[in-house]
């Protein structure tokens, strides 16, 4: 029996240097709009989670991924929608980053993070990420 949640491909894209991720703006007339997200997007069907963020990273902010490791998984129940959120950390990146789809991009230190309004299944990805050391790796890994 398949689970009825909107698997959604999610990365935290690190600039390493500064101790920054990138966010980017959810556009208003969409599920939790005006809300700033870690940027990503649904899996396709049969379509694996490393092939679909690096397609919506790709097709989102014109943002190759070199490599990226797992996160943190969250399943979170909004009124509206299921979903679950498969994250990945992104340390090895290239290209321009603008947001393609008209969206806001900003590089944000993981330290203000919190000062910003995210979804409520967001709140967990932070945590995740104050743990991380400064390679985007967990602590204790």
């Amino acid at each position: 029996m398949s689970e009825d949640r909107l698997h959604i491909a999610v990365g935290v894209v690190f600039r390493q240097s500064e101790n920054k991720v990138l966010i980017s703006k959810r556009p208003d007339n969409v599920h939790q709009g005006g809300l700033w997200e870690f940027p990503g997007g649904k899996c396709r069907d049969n379509e694996n989670v490393v092939t679909a963020l690096k397609r919506e990273l790709y097709e989102e902010l014109n943002l190759s991924v070199d490599s990226c490791s797992p996160l943190i998984i969250i399943k979170h129940d909004y009124p509206q929608q299921k979903v679950k959120l498969d994250v990945w950390s992104v340390t090895d990146w290239h290209g321009e980053i603008y947001g393609k789809e008209g969206q806001l991009t900003e590089w944000v230190s993981t330290s203000s993070l919190s000062q910003r309004d995210f979804p409520a299944a967001n709140s967990e990805i932070i945590e995740a990420i104050l743990l991380l050391k400064p390679n985007g790796q967990i602590e204790g890994r």
